[in-house]
């Protein structure tokens, strides 16, 4: 006959067993940073932030150096008053102090955003780069400014408009 009371020890133990290991495999990540609570760019574009204006997702898209070229990405603003910013690409050649060429007006409305949606922009806005000063796969040095917040410089990345996903984006010469 068997008593109850070994049983009983069997599953205590089991039970104290599946806990202890369950303890020590979550215990493996208690330290490490959850990544969904810090801020980045998931995606190939970067952003920035002038005053009130916040930038998200910038990239340029050309087929080659010195053609046409178009900045994608988002333009918010968190203000409360509208706003004009002003984008302006840097020569591949520029100097500290050389001034940005072909500047681009956007008008942002106070808790708006504006899409930039390259060539055949609907419902959004377009900056166009007659010559972008870079090749695919470099960056290209943007400026940002807004007529109270300043102004930044960033880079951003020049994307290949002959792969498929960009290429009815990018600008025809002429």
């Amino acid at each position: 006959m068997t008593s109850p009371r070994p049983r009983a020890l069997v599953r205590g133990a089991a039970a104290a067993a599946g806990l202890a290991l369950g303890l020590a495999l979550t215990g493996c990540s208690a330290t490490n940073p959850i990544q969904t609570q810090a801020e980045y760019s998931a995606s190939d574009g970067v952003r920035a932030t002038v005053g009130d204006v916040r930038a998200t997702n910038l990239l340029l898209v050309t087929q080659a150096q010195d053609s046409p070229g178009v900045l994608l990405g988002a333009f918010t603003n968190d203000g409360d008053q509208d706003t004009t910013l002003t984008v302006a690409f840097l020569p591949a050649d520029a100097a500290a102090g050389d001034e940005p060429e072909n500047p681009t007006t956007i008008a942002l409305p106070a808790g708006g955003t504006v899409l930039l949606q390259g060539a055949d922009a609907q419902g959004g806005s377009e900056v166009t780069v007659p010559q972008t000063p870079a090749a695919p796969g470099d960056v290209a040095t943007v400026v940002l400014s807004t007529d109270v917040g300043g102004s930044q410089t960033l880079t951003v990345p020049v994307l290949d408009g002959r792969l498929p996903d960009y290429a009815d984006l990018v600008p025809t010469e002429g």
